[in-house]
Parts: structure tokens; C-alpha cells; sequence
């Protein structure tokens, strides 16, 4: 095909005294490359508005925290007493506008790891609030110690700043025993929108069987990253109930359009510890 086009363009060229010129069908030829080109090429219309604006609940001012600690093997326990000792009086208590919403040990994934779950209620401002009181009130020093110890218990830590995709639920709390799977996917910059729009209408599918948690985006720290937090009676159901997603209407094109749109991804298996309102 290359050659082709290139004795199109030669045959468009005419040698004259100041040397070659390009004659009219060397144009069309032009012409005609831009719209090969333009074949291959993916248009993206402009956005007219953050993807924050345009997928977050326009309802409720809601930013939720999620925290990755990676403990120490041999600190596992002392640092799960720790966190249940101290975590649920931030939860109880009504001078914070901050809420758990769940705290759970990895099972199956990146071993020795906890996850922890903040909603706070009014946006950046509760998470500063709540910041500010933890840091200043004397009457919660308990969790500046509290942050001495775990600090001794860690071996690294990240967070990232969240908002809830505006088809999720909000999550709430669940009776259990449940195992929960955090699915979490790394998309290709600029392809937010997108994926919100399958995931519209992929959610009514996964809804069925009322696993669907909650969904949310990453707003500070890795950008570009989705969270998709799953309840499943145990290991089995969680198969049963994948499995039975592809013999609905929509679900086997959902998947189609979507994979191109992930750069990574990764599942976490992950077990509630006894403080976490979600059981």
C-alpha cells in the first residue's frame, strides 16, 4: 500500500527548470492521506467540564479518604488491636463530620495489608476540620499516639482523595460475614468519562444479587483510578455470581469497550476486621 502511494505522489511531481513542482493530483493524493490517517486516528471531543463535575453526586459533598498500610508480618495483630481500639471513637464521635465506612485486612492480593475506608461529609473542609481537631484537641491526644505507634508498625503507606461515582450507591453498613473485593483499575488518562458511561448501565447488572458496594475516582494521589468495592457471601458466591453476569443482556459489551480503556488492574480480597461497620 506504501508503495502505491508513493508512485502516486511521484506521478503528481513534473521536473521543470527550477526543479520538481508538484502538479494538481499530487493534492487529491495529499488529500487523500489526511482521510487514511484520520481512519486510524481516535477523535476525542473536548470536555466541556471536569470529569469531577460531570460523574460525582451533584447531591451530596461527600469526599472519601482510602488508606493502603503494608505492615510489618510479625506486627499484624498488634497493629489490627491498635486500629480497633482507637479508629472506632473517631467514627462515634459527632465533633467529627468523618464517618468509617469500612477497615479490612487484605486476604487474597498484597499480603500483610490493611485498607481503610473515610467518608467525610461536606468535603474538603470536614477533611480539614477533622484534621485540625485530630492534631489539636487535647481531649484526642489518643490519636497522635496512636499515629507514634503505627508508625512503628508500617513498613510504607498511601492514600488517595475519592469521589463516588454518582450511579453507586453510597455505601452503608452490611450485616455479615461477607468477604469483600476491591477491584481497582488504573484507566488510560482522558478515558474517565468514558468509562463512567459503560458503567451506567453495567451497574444495573450488577445489581442483582446487591454486591455492588460502592464505586468512586480518584480525585489526589494516583490519578486516573477507579475503585470498584464488591460484598460477596464467601469465594464461591463471588464466582457463581461473576459467572451469571455474562448471561445478561449488555454485560458481554460492557467488557468489550471497556478493556481497551485499563492500563493495570488489580483485585483484593479482603476480610473485614471486627470494628468495621461493613461485617
Amino acid at each position: 500500500m506504501a508503495s502505491r502511494v508513493l508512485q502516486t505522489v511521484a506521478r503528481g511531481l513534473h521536473r521543470t527548470k527550477t526543479g520538481l513542482h508538484a502538479s494538481r493530483p499530487a493534492t487529491v493524493t495529499v488529500r487523500s492521506l489526511s482521510g487514511l490517517k484520520s481512519l486510524f486516528v481516535r477523535k476525542v471531543d473536548p470536555r466541556k467540564d471536569a470529569h469531577s463535575h460531570l460523574l460525582a453526586k451533584k447531591e451530596d459533598n461527600n469526599l472519601y479518604k482510602i488508606q493502603f498500610h503494608n505492615v510489618k508480618p510479625e506486627c499484624l495483630d498488634a497493629y489490627n488491636q491498635l486500629c480497633e481500639s482507637v479508629l472506632p471513637s473517631i467514627h462515634t464521635n459527632p465533633d467529627y463530620p468523618c464517618e468509617l465506612v469500612g477497615t479490612w485486612n487484605t486476604w487474597y492480593g498484597e499480603q500483610d495489608q490493611a485498607v481503610h475506608l473515610w467518608r467525610y461529609r461536606g468535603g474538603y473542609p470536614a477533611l480539614t476540620e477533622v484534621m485540625n481537631k485530630l492534631r489539636q484537641n487535647k481531649v484526642t491526644g489518643e490519636f497522635m499516639d496512636y499515629r507514634t505507634e503505627r508508625g512503628k508498625m508500617l513498613l510504607s503507606r498511601r492514600n488517595q482523595l475519592l469521589l463516588e461515582f454518582s450511579f453507586w450507591n453510597e455505601p452503608v453498613p452490611r450485616s455479615g460475614p461477607n468477604i469483600y473485593e476491591l477491584r481497582s483499575y488504573q484507566l488510560r488518562p482522558g478515558t474517565m468519562i468514558e468509562w463512567g458511561n459503560y458503567w451506567a448501565r453495567a451497574i444495573e447488572i450488577r445489581q442483582q444479587n446487591q454486591e455492588a458496594v460502592g464505586g468512586f475516582f480518584s480525585q489526589i494521589g494516583s490519578l486516573y483510578q477507579v475503585h470498584h468495592l464488591w460484598a460477596y457471601k464467601d469465594l464461591e458466591s463471588r464466582e457463581t455470581i461473576r459467572n451469571a453476569a455474562w448471561h445478561r443482556d449488555g454485560w458481554d459489551e460492557v467488557v468489550y469497550y471497556t478493556v481497551p480503556l485499563i492500563q493495570h488492574m488489580e483485585s483484593r480480597i479482603m476480610i473485614p476486621m471486627k470494628t468495621s461497620p461493613m461485617k
